[in-house]
């Protein structure tokens, strides 16, 4: 069995799709205005007082707290449908139909959120780890369902869904310190790999 993991915020997409997302269900001006709200949180994130996880999950709270279950995942489907699409990396989508041609198992490992992510993937045959969103009575509590999926945890969830003793090759596709980890069970590993200059 040969494994390729690509991540995709920077790597199959050309922009970080959390952020997109964001601007795609609030707005400029009502995303703009919680990211000044939040600026503190983001300033503690730099100075790396607090880690990625807790700053992601503050804002995303911020954003989406309290939101019915039903609403979001709708406005996820549409978010595929009319902004996904246009910020992907043509190179990675080229990479991805290479290793569906050699037959190779394909997933996306990603620190964005399933909700959208699940459905650009299955629409492209290939499978997703990603952070999970916890639900409530119908309702986004504005925590998270697992640990965000960045950094060391992607290996730990990699290593739930594959048995890596019965993959001969991995290919492993990033772009930041987040999926730097994955050189410690790649066979090849590839950073930056699809920017064009």
């Amino acid at each position: 069995m040969t494994l390729a993991i690509f991540d995709f915020d920077g790597t199959i997409s050309s922009k970080d799709s959390f952020e997109d997302f964001i601007f795609f269900t609030h707005g400029f001006t009502k995303t703009v205005l919680g990211i000044l709200i939040n600026s503190p949180i983001l300033v503690l994130y730099l100075l790396k007082i607090i880690s990625n996880e807790q700053a992601k999950q503050k804002i995303f709270a911020h954003f989406y707290g309290g939101w019915e279950e039903k609403r979001f995942n709708t406005l996820a489907v549409q978010y595929v449908q009319q902004r996904l699409l246009r910020i992907l990396r043509p190179k990675a989508l080229e990479r991805i139909a290479w290793h569906k041609k050699q037959g190779h198992t394909i997933v996306v490992v990603s620190a964005s959120f399933e909700n959208y992510l699940n459905v650009w993937c299955k629409n492209m045959g290939i499978d997703l780890i990603a952070t999970q969103v916890e639900i409530k009575e119908g309702k986004l509590t504005g925590q998270f369902a697992s640990p965000n999926c960045y950094g060391d945890e992607k290996v730990r969830r990699i290593n739930q869904v594959f048995n890596l003793k019965n993959v001969s090759t991995i290919y492993a596709y990033g772009d930041s310190r987040g999926d730097l980890p994955l050189k410690t069970i790649a066979t090849e590993f590839h950073y930056k790999p699809f920017r064009t200059l």
